[in-house]
């Protein structure tokens, strides 16, 4: 639990504070239909109507698909009479990307071990232990001109 009074670790509560907002992002970017409307909109406002219009649905499941990136944070909907205009918010995908970057770190590290790893085992291999050349297939060091007189 995080101690809101003062004592405790703003990092940690800006972790916990954003977790469920990262949850939603990816459950709102989960489906094809609401990808395909945050890129509509990244181009800027449009209408219920305007993001429905490339799909065969009603305007009333394109409100729920609007529904859905709204809870996430990532569209908000301005209300013009009778017209909802949304407009992208950006915000919550940087803190999913961020997300992102710590394991594509992670995984970057762990296989540029690996690489190294097996370079160094390669080096080995076509070596030898003490350095001497070898051959890949045998293994075995291979003669010098004037070694087999």
């Amino acid at each position: 639990m995080v101690d809101n009074c003062g004592g405790g670790s703003k990092l940690n509560l800006m972790v916990e504070l954003t977790e469920h907002q990262i949850d939603a992002v990816f459950q709102a970017l989960s489906d094809t239909t609401r990808r395909q409307m945050l890129t509509a909109l990244g181009s800027g406002g449009q209408t219920v109507g305007q993001l429905a219009a490339p799909y065969d649905m009603s305007l009333a499941a394109a409100s729920k698909h609007i529904k859905v990136l709204e809870a996430a944070g990532l569209v908000h909907r301005e209300i013009q009479g009778r017209t909802h205009l949304c407009r992208l918010s950006p915000g919550p995908l940087a803190a999913a990307h961020d997300w992102l970057a710590f394991y594509e770190r992670f995984w970057t590290a762990r296989l540029d071990t690996l690489d190294r790893l097996l370079r160094e085992d390669d080096a080995i291999k076509t070596t030898g232990p003490q350095g001497e050349a070898t051959t890949k297939a045998e293994g075995k060091p291979h003669s010098k001109p004037g070694d087999d007189q």
